[in-house]
C-alpha cells in the first residue's frame, strides 16, 4: 500500500514539525476506544471470578494476573507479525477481529446458568482477547511514531502525551459505565458493550487508510537479517573463533550496520531487566485493590453507587490531569534533570509509596475499622504519578532508544516486562497465599493483605535502588536526548 506523507506546511503557517500530523487522530480514536473495550471487560473481572464463578481471592487474584501476563506476551507475536509479515497496519486491522471475537465469547457466556459453561466462556474469551489486545499492542504506539517526520521530536513527544490521555479516557469511561450496567443489566451486557466499542475501535482507525505514513516489514527488505537471527548466531557462538569478541563472527556474517542495531536493541533491553516488579505491583488495581475496596463502606451519589470497580476510574482521571500539568510546566521547567531514566527511576520509588499507603489502610481494615472507599484515594494518586514517570516514558523511551529497523520488536519486548511482573504477582500469590480461601484462613496471607502489600513495596523500593544505580552507566542513542540527561 502506498504511503501518504504530509510535508506541506500547516494552514496557520506554522512549520509542521510544530503539528501532529493529521491522521494520527484516527489513531488516538481507536486507541480510546479500543482502552474502554480492554479496560471495560478487565474492571468487572475480578469480582467476577469471585462472586459468580465461586473462586477465592487468591484464584481470582491469579486469573486476572495470568490474564494480564498473556496479554503481554503476545505482543511477541503482533511484533513477528507486523516486522517480518503484514506490517504495522495490517497487523492492527487483521488482528483487532480477534479482539472482537473474545468479547463475544464472554458476553454468550451468560447465556447458561452452568458454571463450567461460564468457566469455559472466560478462558475462551480471555485467550482471544489476549491475542488480540496483546496482537496490536507493540504496533499501535509504533505506527503513532511511523506518522511523524525527522525533526519533529517535541511533536512526538507530544503525541506519545496525548496517546497515553486517550488510553486514559478511554479506561476511565469504562471503568464509570462498566460496573453500572453489570449492576442493572447483568454481566452479558457488561461484557458485551465492550466488544461493540472494540469493534468502533477497528472501524475508525480503518478511517484513516488513505492518509496513513506505511513503513513496510523488514521482510520486504530482503538484506536485513532481523533481531533474532543475528542474536541467536552471536549467541550459540556458530562461526566463532576462540579468544575472539562475542559480536565477531555475526560482523563477518551479517552487514555491520544491522549488527550495531542489534546491539543497540540490547543496550535498551538492558534497561528493561528492572522493570517487571513495578508493573506487577501497578496491575493489582484490577485485583488486590478492588478485594480491599470491597470491605470499604461505598460511596452514593444520588442513586449511583461508586464502589471498588468504579474506583478504578480514580486512577485514569489522575492521569488525564496529572499529565498536561507534567509535560507542560514540570519537565520543561525541571530540563535536564527529568531525563527518561531519572524520570522512570523516581516513578519506582513512588510506586513503592503506594503500598505502604494501601497496607496502611488495610492494617485498619483488618483491625475492624469501618473505612470509606475515600481513603483509597490517596494511593490511587500517588500510584498514579508513578505510572505517569514510568509507563509513560517508557513508552517514548522504547520508540527514541530502537534502532529503525525494530521499534516493533523493542516496544513488544517492553510489554513483555509487563508479562513477567504480573507473573511475579501470580507466583507471589501461590507460594505464599493460604488454601483458606479469601480470609487467608489457617494464618497464611490472602492476595489482599496487610503483609503481602508491605511484602511488595519493600521489593520495589529495592528495585528502585537498582535501577537507579545501573542507569547512571547508559548513554543516550540520540544526541538532542543525551544532552537532556
Amino acid at each position: 500500500m502506498t504511503s501518504a506523507v504530509n510535508t506541506a506546511p500547516n494552514s496557520d503557517g506554522k512549520p509542521a514539525a510544530n503539528h501532529f500530523p493529521p491522521q494520527t487522530k484516527f489513531i488516538l480514536g481507536n486507541e480510546a476506544c479500543e482502552r474502554f473495550s480492554f479496560y471495560g471487560m478487565k474492571s468487572i473481572l475480578a469480582l467476577y471470578a469471585l462472586g459468580v464463578l465461586g473462586m477465592s481471592e487468591d484464584e481470582s487474584t491469579e486469573i486476572v494476573h495470568l490474564f494480564g501476563a498473556f496479554v503481554y506476551l503476545t505482543p511477541l507475536l503482533g511484533a513477528y507479525l507486523s516486522d517480518q509479515i503484514w506490517g504495522r497496519y495490517k497487523t492492527i486491522l487483521w488482528v483487532s477481529l480477534l479482539y472482537c471475537v473474545g468479547h463475544a465469547t464472554l458476553a454468550f457466556s451468560d447465556f447458561s446458568p452452568d458454571l463450567d459453561f461460564k468457566k469455559g466462556c472466560l478462558f475462551a474469551g480471555l485467550a482471544f482477547i489476549a491475542l488480540g489486545a496483546g496482537g496490536i499492542k507493540p504496533c499501535v504506539s509504533a505506527f503513532m511514531g511511523d506518522q511523524f517526520k525527522t525533526g519533529q521530536d517535541a511533536a512526538l513527544a507530544r503525541a506519545y502525551a496525548a496517546f497515553y490521555w486517550c488510553i486514559n479516557l478511554g479506561s476511565l469511561g469504562s471503568f464509570l459505565i462498566i460496573p453500572w450496567l453489570k449492576d442493572s443489566y447483568g454481566y452479558g451486557w457488561a461484557f458485551g458493550v465492550p466488544g461493540i466499542f472494540m469493534a468502533i475501535a477497528t472501524f475508525v482507525f480503518w478511517l484513516g487508510t488513505p492518509r496513513y505514513t506505511h513503513v513496510p516489514p523488514a521482510r520486504a527488505d530482503t538484506s536485513r537479517s532481523g533481531f533474532f537471527k543475528i542474536f541467536f548466531y552471536a549467541l550459540t557462538g556458530a562461526g566463532r573463533v576462540k579468544g575472539e569478541p562475542f559480536w565477531a563472527a555475526a560482523r563477518r556474517r551479517f552487514p555491520a550496520g544491522e549488527v550495531a542495531d542489534v546491539i543497540g536493541a540490547l543496550r535498551v533491553l538492558w534497561v528493561f531487566l528492572l522493570i517487571p516488579p513495578f508493573f506487577g505491583l501497578f496491575d493489582q488495581t484490577s485485583s488486590t485493590w478492588i478485594f480491599q475496596g470491597k470491605k470499604m463502606t461505598p460511596l452514593l451519589i444520588g442513586t449511583y453507587e461508586f464502589g471498588a470497580e468504579q474506583m478504578q476510574s480514580a486512577n485514569p482521571a489522575f492521569v488525564m490531569l496529572l499529565i498536561p500539568l507534567l509535560t507542560l510546566a514540570v519537565y520543561p521547567f525541571l530540563g535536564k534533570w527529568v531525563s527518561p531514566l531519572r524520570r522512570m527511576g523516581l516513578g519506582m520509588f513512588i510506586a513503592a509509596l503506594s503500598f505502604v499507603l494501601v497496607g496502611w489502610l488495610q492494617t485498619r481494615l483488618e483491625a475492624g475499622e469501618t473505612l470509606s472507599l475515600l481513603w483509597q484515594l490517596l494511593p490511587y494518586l500517588v500510584l498514579t504519578v508513578s505510572e505517569i514517570l514510568v509507563s509513560t516514558t517508557g513508552l517514548e523511551f522504547a520508540y527514541t532508544q530502537a534502532p529503525k529497523s525494530m521499534k516493533s520488536i523493542i516496544t513488544s519486548l517492553w510489554l513483555l516486562t509487563m508479562f513477567v511482573g504480573n507473573l511475579l504477582v501470580v507466583a507471589i500469590t501461590r507460594i505464599g497465599g493460604s488454601d483458606g480461601g479469601a480470609s487467608g484462613a489457617e494464618g497464611a496471607a490472602s492476595a489482599a493483605s496487610s503483609e503481602r502489600f508491605f511484602l511488595y513495596a519493600g521489593l520495589m523500593a529495592a528495585t528502585a535502588v537498582l535501577f537507579a544505580v545501573a542507569t547512571c552507566f547508559y548513554k543516550y542513542r540520540r544526541e538532542d536526548v543525551a544532552n537532556a540527561g
